[in-house]
C-alpha cells in the first residue's frame, strides 16, 4: 500500500466545527464543504495486515466482477476488480469473520485471523438455487450510512462510468410517515426539492437546474417500470410511493438517456422492500400522529411459502390532516400488492398491483406582501385537486445461462386527476363565480424487453445489454366551467360542451437501445452506448377563443378545430469510461445525449397566469459528466462530479405584459433560447467515530456534506433581455449537511440546508404583483429525527423546520396558487411500530 497524507484528528475537528455553524451562507458554506472533502479524504488510518485474494466461479472458474467482500465486525467493505481480485488493508491483529457475496451465488463465509501478515484467498462460489430477478434482488451496494452508489452491472442493466446514487431508506433516521423530501433526498447532490405540502403527497425535485415541477425531468420508475402521468404527453409524477414501503431509491443522472429514454434529469426508481425469505408471514404497523391533525396508518404483509417458491408483499396506508394553513386538508388512501412465483432455478415471474388516491383542498398563492405579512394566511377556500392513481405490472426474468438472461417488464395504467377552483391571480379577489374545472386522464400500456449477457474475451469479462421498448398512450385533457359552491364537486355545467377546451393526446413511441461495457485491463473499461427513438404524438379537440372589451366583459367568442400530429425518429450517441486505479478510487466521465419531447397536453390550458406558444418545439442537448469517487476502509464516502448539461432550443418561463384591460403580468411557456448548465457536485460523509475510537462497532457519528454549485445561463439568442440571464429554477448554491449519531438500536439525525436566491423566469423579475414571478429569497431550514428499536417495538420522533422559519420554494402558475406557496413551519411527529 502507499503511503498517504495524514491530517490530524485536531485539525480535522477544527472544520467539522466551522461546517456546522448554523450561520454559515452561501459562499462561506460551499467553500468550507470543498474543505471538508479535501480534509478527509486524505486522512490516514494506521495499517498492521492486509488480506487479498481472488472470487471465483466455480463452475467455469472465471473471475466474478463486483462480488462483495465484508467484515462486519470492523465495517470494512470492498468489492472485487474487473480480474475478481480484492484487497482489504489497514486491518488490526484479530480473529475476524470474512463474508462474500454476489448475485446469484451462495454467499461464502470464514473465520479468518490477522497478524501483521498479508493473507492471500482464493474463493468460488456456487449457483444459488433460486434465480434473483432484477426486481426481486436486494442489491448490496457499497453503503455508507443511508448513502450508496449502483455498481457496474445491476439486474439486466448497466450503470459503469455513470454519476448514480442510491439512497437507502433502512440507515436513515428520517420522518418517514411525511415522506420529508429534505431529510429522504439530503444526500443526493445537485437537487433543487420544491415543497407544497407537509405529507409527502406529491414529489417535487429538479437536478441539476431542471425543474422540480412532479419531477416530471426524471424518467420515474416503481420496481423498474413506469409511472408517471404519460412519459411522453405529461410525464408529471402525481404519485409517489410511501417511503415507508421502501427498500431504497435509485438515482441515475443524465447518461441514462439511452437506458431509459428521453429526458435531460435522468432515471429515478423506487425500489419495494422484499419479502423475508425464511418467514411464512410477518406484519409490519406503524401509526403516526403530528401537528395540524396529522394521522398516518402503515400496515404491511409479507412472507415466502412452498419452500421459497412463492413470495408476497403488501401494503395499505393512510394519511390524514388540516395543513398548516387554513383550507389544505387533505386524505389519502394508498394499497400495494405484489405476488411473486418461481416455478423453477430459471424463471422468476411477478404481478404488481398500486392504488392510490387523495383528495386535498388547496390553500391558494400569496403576493409578496401578503407572504410578508402573514405567511400562513390563505385567500382561496373553494380550490380542491383530486388524483386517482392505477398502476399493473407484469415481469418475467428468465436465465438462458449464467452468463445470459432475458427480462420483461410489462405494465400499464389507468389514472386521472381534476383541478376545481379559481385560477383568477392572487392580487384578484374571489367574488364567488363559477369556478375552473380541469380534468385529465391518462391511459397508457408498455413493455420493456432487456438481454444481458457477459462473455470473456482477451482474459477480461466484457458486459452487454439490449433492449426495446414498446409504448401507447392516452391522454384527455378538458377544462370547463364547475360549479359556483366551495366543496369538491368535480362536475362540468355542461358535459357535453365543457366550454374552454377539449382534447384527445393519443402517442406512440417505440424505441431500441444497447449499452457495452468493455474492459481494458484490470483498472480501465469503455462503455459505448446508443438508442433509436420513434416518437408519434398527437392531439385533437377545440378550444374557446374570447375576445373582451376594455371594460373586462366578453364581446365575442369562437370556436376553433384544431388537429396536429408530429413525427420524429432519431439516434442517441453516448460514451462513458471508468479508471480504477485501487480498490479505493474511481475516476468517471461520460458523454450522451439527450431529447425531451414537447407535452402536447400542456398546450390548451386556458390560464390568465401563463400561456403556451403554439410553435413550441422539442428540446434537443447533451450532458457530461467528469467525476472521482472513493471508499476508504468503512468511515469515508466521497463523491465529487462536475457536469455540462447543453440544450438547443430550451423551454422555459419568460415574462410578458398582459393585454388590457387588467394588463397583468403572465409567464409564456416558449422555447427561449439555447441554454447551458455548468456546475459541480460535491458529497462526502465520513464516521466520525473512526477518530475517536476504530474498532467499535456499537457506535457511528457520522458528517455528511452535500453542496452543489451550478451557473445557468441563456446564450445564442437576439433578445437581450434574456442574454447571459440566468437559468430560471437554478439555485447557484445549494449544502445541505447533517450529523448522524448510532448506538446499537438507537439513532439521531440533525440536518440542515441552504438554498440560495434563484429566479423564476428567463427575465430574471425580481419581483411583479400577481406573484405568479419574481425570485425565491435565499433560505435555511433545519430538521431534527431519533429512533428507538426495542423488540418487536419501534419509536420515532421528528420535527421539521426546527427553527420555525418562515420561506417558501415556488410561485405556481396554476394549482395549487397561483402565487407564493409558502413551506410548512415547525411541526411535530411521533410513530409507533410493531414488527411481528
Amino acid at each position: 500500500m502507499t503511503n498517504q497524507l495524514t491530517m490530524s484528528n485536531n485539525g480535522l475537528l477544527r472544520i467539522i466545527k466551522m461546517v456546522s455553524q448554523p450561520t454559515i451562507g452561501g459562499s462561506k458554506a460551499w467553500a468550507l464543504s470543498g474543505l471538508l472533502v479535501m480534509g478527509i479524504t486524505f486522512g490516514l488510518q494506521g495499517q498492521t495486515a492486509t488480506i487479498s485474494g481472488h472470487v471465483l466461479d466455480q463452475a467455469d472458474n472465471f473471475p466474478l466482477i463486483g462480488a462483495h467482500i465484508s467484515i462486519p465486525e470492523l465495517d470494512r467493505r470492498t468489492i472485487t476488480d474487473a480480474s475478481g481480485f480484492f484487497i482489504i488493508s489497514d486491518l488490526p491483529e484479530g480473529e475476524f469473520l470474512l463474508e462474500v457475496s454476489y448475485t446469484g451465488k451462495t454467499t461464502h463465509s470464514e473465520s479468518i485471523r490477522t497478524g501483521g501478515q498479508k493473507k492471500e484467498l482464493k474463493i468460488r462460489l456456487e449457483d444459488e438455487a433460486q434465480l434473483l430477478t432484477e426486481v426481486s434482488v436486494r442489491a448490496e451496494e457499497e453503503e455508507s450510512f443511508g448513502m450508496a452508489r449502483l455498481r457496474a452491472v445491476e439486474g439486466v442493466a448497466i450503470y459503469e462510468g455513470k454519476k448514480s446514487e442510491v439512497v437507502v431508506l433502512r440507515d436513515l433516521a428520517a420522518n418517514l410517515a411525511a415522506n420529508n423530501p429534505r431529510q429522504v433526498y439530503g444526500r443526493v447532490a445537485g437537487l433543487n426539492i420544491w415543497e407544497s405540502d407537509g405529507a409527502g403527497l406529491q414529489l417535487g425535485i429538479g437536478g441539476r437546474g431542471l425543474s422540480p415541477n412532479r419531477t416530471a425531468n426524471f424518467n420515474t420508475r416503481q420496481n423498474g417500470y413506469d409511472i408517471s402521468a404519460d412519459a411522453l404527453g405529461y410525464p408529471e409524477s402525481y404519485y409517489t410511493p410511501p417511503t415507508e414501503a421502501l427498500d431504497r431509491i435509485q438515482v441515475v443522472r443524465g447518461a441514462a438517456s439511452l437506458q431509459y429514454g428521453t429526458q435531460f434529469g435522468g432515471m429515478l426508481n423506487f425500489v419495494f422492500k422484499k419479502p423475508p425469505a425464511d418467514r411464512k408471514i410477518s406484519l409490519v404497523t406503524r401509526q403516526t400522529a403530528g401537528s395540524f391533525g396529522f394521522l398516518g396508518s402503515y400496515n404491511q404483509l409479507a412472507g415466502t411459502l412452498a419452500d421459497g417458491k412463492f413470495s408476497y408483499f403488501g401494503y395499505y396506508q393512510y394519511k390524514q390532516g388540516d395543513g398548516w394553513r387554513p383550507n389544505s386538508e387533505f386524505q389519502m388512501h394508498n394499497a400495494f400488492a405484489s405476488l411473486s412465483w418461481k416455478p423453477s432455478n430459471r424463471w422468476d415471474i411477478g404481478l404488481e398491483m398500486t392504488r392510490m388516491s387523495y383528495l386535498a383542498q388547496q390553500a391558494g398563492g400569496l403576493t409578496d406582501a401578503l407572504f410578508e405579512r402573514d405567511a400562513r394566511a390563505s385567500y382561496r377556500e373553494r380550490n380542491w385537486f383530486k388524483v386517482d392513481w392505477n398502476l399493473l405490472a407484469l415481469t418475467l426474468d428468465y436465465r438462458l445461462s449464467d452468463r445470459t438472461r432475458i427480462n420483461i417488464r410489462n405494465f400499464g395504467l389507468l389514472a386521472s386527476r381534476r383541478s376545481l377552483g379559481v385560477l383568477a391571480p392572487i392580487n384578484v379577489t374571489d367574488f364567488g363565480e363559477n369556478r375552473d374545472l380541469i380534468e385529465g386522464t391518462f391511459e397508457n400500456m408498455g413493455n420493456e424487453t432487456r438481454l444481458l449477457h457477459r462473455y470473456r474475451m482477451g482474459g477480461q469479462d466484457h458486459t452487454f445489454v439490449a433492449g426495446i421498448r414498446l409504448y401507447k398512450g392516452y391522454t384527455t385533457a378538458r377544462q370547463g366551467e364547475g360549479n359556483n359552491g366551495s366543496g369538491p364537486d368535480f362536475y362540468f355545467l355542461d358535459p357535453e360542451n365543457v366550454g374552454k377546451s377539449d382534447y384527445t393526446f393519443p402517442n406512440t413511441n417505440y424505441a431500441a437501445f444497447a449499452e457495452h461495457i468493455f474492459r481494458l485491463g484490470n483498472k480501465w473499461s469503455l462503455t459505448p452506448g446508443i438508442r433509436y427513438e420513434y416518437i408519434h404524438t398527437q392531439a385533437e379537440g377545440y378550444y374557446n377563443q374570447r375576445v373582451y372589451d376594455a371594460a373586462g366583459n366578453l364581446v365575442a367568442e369562437t370556436r376553433e378545430e384544431e388537429t396536429e400530429s408530429r413525427r420524429r425518429d432519431f439516434l442517441l450517441f453516448g460514451l462513458g469510461a471508468s479508471w480504477k486505479p485501487s480498490e479505493r478510487y474511481e475516476f468517471y466521465a461520460n458523454l450522451s445525449q439527450n431529447y425531451r419531447a414537447i407535452n402536447f397536453s400542456d398546450l390548451r390550458i386556458d390560464n390568465p397566469n401563463s400561456r403556451i406558444d403554439p410553435n413550441i418545439t422539442d428540446e434537443r442537448g447533451f450532458t457530461a459528466d467528469l467525476g472521482w469517487r472513493t471508499r476508504t476502509g468503512g468511515w469515508l464516502y466521497a463523491d465529487v462530479t462536475a457536469f455540462y448539461v447543453a440544450y438547443r432550443d430550451r423551454i422555459g418561463q419568460v415574462l410578458r405584459s398582459g393585454e388590457p384591460p387588467l394588463y397583468n403580468d403572465y409567464r409564456l411557456r416558449t422555447n427561449i433560447a439555447d441554454a447551458r448548465n455548468l456546475g459541480l457536485e460535491l458529497f462526502a460523509e465520513a464516521d466520525l467515530w473512526h477518530f475517536i475510537r476504530k474498532q467499535d462497532p456499537d457506535h457511528k457519528l457520522s458528517l455528511f456534506i452535500n453542496t452543489s454549485l451550478i451557473d445557468a445561463r441563456y446564450i445564442n439568442t437576439d433578445d437581450l433581455s434574456i442574454l447571459n440571464r440566468k437559468v430560471e429554477l437554478v439555485p447557484p448554491v445549494t449544502v445541505r449537511s447533517g450529523l448522524t449519531y448510532r448506538h446499537r438500536d438507537f439513532r439521531t439525525s440533525f440536518i440542515w440546508a441552504y438554498t440560495a436566491e434563484h429566479f423564476t423566469d428567463a427575465t430574471n423579475a425580481r419581483r411583479t404583483s400577481s406573484a405568479v414571478n419574481g425570485i425565491i429569497p435565499a433560505y435555511q431550514v433545519a430538521d431534527l429525527s431519533a429512533a428507538y428499536k426495542w423488540r418487536l417495538l419501534t419509536l420515532e420522533v421528528s420535527c421539521n423546520n426546527l427553527f420555525d422559519a418562515r420561506y417558501f420554494t415556488r410561485r405556481a402558475e396554476a394549482y395549487p396558487g397561483p402565487g407564493i406557496i409558502p413551506a410548512e413551519g415547525r411541526s411535530f411527529f411521533v410513530t409507533l411500530g410493531v414488527e411481528l
